[in-house]
């Protein structure tokens, strides 16, 4: 089955660096587009980074972008965010997210996210 697991999040001061990963298994991953959401509480879900299947177009939130950068390993199978200059309004729930055809058709995968939090 699809899984996707996310790592990397914690606890970082303003104006530190973290950098997040997601592994994944159960579908072609390098036919496919990644995208990187977060979730902080009380607001929307925000897609924050995306990138092409070949690594080529990677995206970016306006409210990230010059900040956080994100790239892709096909051969592990495995996404980045590498975020920079952190604020306290990137504090969130960082998720991954894929929508993949299996087996099964096509849908939505989801990791179950990593917690980042900046204060000081």
């Amino acid at each position: 089955q699809v899984q996707l697991v996310e790592s990397g999040g914690g606890l970082v001061q303003p104006g530190g660096s973290l950098r997040l990963s997601c592994e994944t298994s159960g579908f072609s991953f390098g036919s496919y587009a990644m995208y990187w959401y977060r979730q902080a509480p009380n607001k929307a879900r925000e897609m924050v980074a995306s990138i092409s299947s070949d690594g080529g177009r990677p995206a970016y939130a306006d409210s990230v972008r010059g900040r956080f950068l994100t790239a892709r390993d096909n051969a592990k199978s495995t996404v980045f965010l590498e975020m920079n200059n952190l604020n306290e309004d990137d504090t969130a729930r960082y998720l991954c997210n894929v929508f993949a055809f299996t087996s099964s058709g096509g849908q939505d995968y989801w990791g179950q996210g990593t917690q980042v939090t900046v204060s000081s």
